[in-house]
């Protein structure tokens, strides 16, 4: 039989604790994206309105004060602005209706006065990207500094490079450090000057602000400045009801955000598989089932985020081409998947700032694994070593003869090479050559240049 919950029992509609969203269920994105969260916002977008309004003259101080007392959040039943939003396709049209009520019959005139839904809308979810952003950015800013660390720290330890899945040439894992801050970094850069960039909405019902006109501005610029002043965004060169840069900017850099913090966590999921053990997380998971494992918990759920993140951005994208003024469906098919991407991507930062404070680094298993094709990590070295001794043809021949050998043989390179006849009697430093830990090029200058970047 199929266990029931009663009426009683469930829990309240639209009620998200997290519970399949373990990656951002305990993020600060949880509360700034909540519905709550949006409540807030469009409730400061209203209460702003009126006072940049009262600021210019166009509405009575009283008004602005009024709106202002009356736009807090715990007079307001979600369930039933959710409920009644249906009607009207928006939650911004029974919020008003409520808002204009607990403002009272003297001042309620002066709510939402020359906005539409759109404006409001808009500018709520612009409100709830910054405020989610903020702490986004300051966990990329502590993964940046572990990972600035870890370069540092390891910026001589050798490891086999891989291209395709095999080993290819020794690199370090300084450089490999260096590589994920540099992603790191460049995603705060681009999620700073979204953030930074993020403007206030107002348009009026067309985007002409002329209802605004009517209601006595002359100078409708100055409003929108004051609006976006009051709110601490920014300035719209013009009203962008169907000119979705703002929201595909965000789309942007999020998905960016997701797949540069995706980087790092499928690479560290690769170096910490069991018969790899080149790193482990601090704090591994458990398993259900298999008392001895330490699952890489934290690099799972941000590989995960990354996987779903492109296809979110998609859908925003796609609300790029909405038509007339005003479109119907575009703007309203933004609002879910940009606060599930603004989940994902606090989710993954956290996660990231974690994985990284706490990483260990295995350097012993490294260089025991350049060792594992028994020198031919750097046959590239001595093709290039041994072309103007033998010449290149016969460099190359001697070589894949020699490896040939080694697989058969079960011997190392360069001991292969110490009993080639053409080679004894030469000033050849085949020891160094084939020393793994010699060939790693400029990694750690370019560890070194990386590391300058702040």
């Amino acid at each position: 039989m199929t266990p029931s919950t009663s009426e009683e029992e469930a829990p309240p509609a639209g009620s998200d604790a997290g519970l399949l969203a373990p990656g951002s269920a305990a993020s600060p994105a949880s509360s700034t994206t909540s519905d709550t969260a949006y409540l807030r916002a469009l409730l400061d977008a209203e209460a702003a309105l009126t006072r940049a309004q009262a600021a210019l003259g166009l509405a009575p101080r009283e008004a602005a004060t009024a709106v202002s007392s009356a736009a807090v959040t715990e007079r307001f039943d979600l369930r039933d602005i959710a409920a009644r939003a249906r009607a009207g396709g928006n939650p911004v049209i029974p919020l008003v209706a409520d808002l204009t009520k607990a403002v009272g019959a003297e001042y309620g005139p002066y709510v939402h006065r020359g906005a539409t839904s759109q404006d409001i809308m808009d500018t709520a979810t612009m409100l709830v990207a910054v405020r989610t952003l903020d702490p986004v950015l300051a966990d990329l800013e502590r993964t940046q500094r572990a990972l600035a660390r870890l370069a540092a720290e390891h910026r001589d330890t050798a490891m086999p490079g891989r291209t395709l899945t095999q080993h290819a040439v020794p690199t370090t894992f300084g450089l490999k450090a260096a590589g994920w801050r540099s992603l790191v970094l460049d995603a705060r850069d681009r999620l700073t000057t979204v953030r930074d960039g993020l403007p206030a909405q107002l348009g009026g019902a067309a985007g002409t602000l002329a209802a605004f006109g009517a209601y006595g501005a002359s100078d409708t610029r100055a409003l929108v400045a004051a609006y976006a002043g009051e709110l601490r965004l920014a300035e719209p060169l013009l009203p962008w009801h169907t000119l979705r840069t703002p929201v595909a900017d965000l789309a942007g850099a999020l998905a960016f955000t997701a797949g540069a913090l995706g980087k790092a966590a499928v690479d560290v999921l690769t170096l910490a598989r069991t018969e790899i053990a080149e790193v482990s997380e601090g704090g591994g998971g458990g398993s259900s089932a298999m008392p001895h494992k330490a699952n890489p918990v934290r690099s799972t759920l941000i590989a995960a985020a990354a996987r779903r993140a492109p296809q979110l951005a998609a859908t925003l994208y796609g609300s790029l081409a909405a038509q007339d003024e005003r479109p119907a469906g575009a703007w309203h098919a933004e609002w879910e998947p940009l606060r599930d991407l603004l989940r994902l991507v606090a989710g993954a930062a956290g996660n990231a700032a974690e994985l990284m404070e706490g990483l260990r680094v295995h350097a012993g298993t490294m260089r025991g694994h350049l060792d594992l094709t028994h020198g031919l990590i750097v046959s590239e070295r001595l093709a290039a070593e041994l072309a103007p001794v033998l010449g290149r043809a016969r460099a190359k021949e001697l070589l894949t003869a020699t490896a040939r050998r080694l697989h058969t043989e079960g011997r190392t390179l360069a001991e292969l090479l110490a009993e080639e006849p053409e080679l004894q009697d030469l000033d050849i430093d085949l020891a160094g050559w084939t020393d793994p830990t010699r060939y790693t090029g400029s990694a750690g200058a370019l560890t070194d240049r990386a590391l300058e970047r702040r």
